[in-house]
């Protein structure tokens, strides 16, 4: 997960501000870092996941399972399914490294699902299992409008600062 310091956000957005966008889980594309790099035989299997891009399932709320006063952006980036980290969590999140003051590129693009309580950590485990499914799902289509925005992310200039 890259959290989103909605202070320290620094980004270009089609809503007002942070505050103003809809609570839920949301699919989209993130790239963390300044420089860009693909995936390719050698990469996949090192360490280094900064220039990446990934599908990511992105959570825009309070977390009410955790009952945050604060609203959050925190997309979880996807790994390709043969990436080392992939299945690093109990949840099949990519667990990759830390990212405390690094820059994300962030496109959401669709809506997943609305925000929710959860009772107990199994029926949050499993509700972010699917989420992270059905983005990778979504994410991975060919979809014109999803290519463009996965262009934008690999894009060169980069607007938000993780926290």
């Amino acid at each position: 997960t890259a959290n989103v310091s909605k202070d320290e956000a620094d980004c270009t957005m089609s809503v007002d501000s942070v505050d103003s966008l809809p609570t839920g889980i949301y699919f989209g594309y993130a790239r963390i870092g300044d420089h860009i790099s693909d995936y390719s035989e050698s990469s996949i299997t090192t360490e280094g996941s900064l220039g990446k891009t990934f599908v990511a399932a992105v959570s825009i709320g309070y977390n009410p399972t955790y009952g945050n006063d604060e609203k959050t952006i925190e997309p979880h980036l996807i790994a390709p399914m043969d990436h080392p980290k992939r299945h690093s969590s109990l949840c099949n999140e990519t667990l990759l490294q830390d990212f405390y003051g690094e820059t994300i590129r962030l496109s959401v693009i669709g809506y997943l699902r609305p925000e929710l309580p959860f009772e107990g950590l199994e029926k949050l485990t499993q509700a972010i299992k699917k989420d992270i499914a059905d983005a990778e799902r979504l994410g991975g289509t060919d979809d014109a409008s999803a290519n463009r925005e996965k262009a934008w992310v690999q894009g060169k200039d980069m607007n938000v600062q993780t926290s």
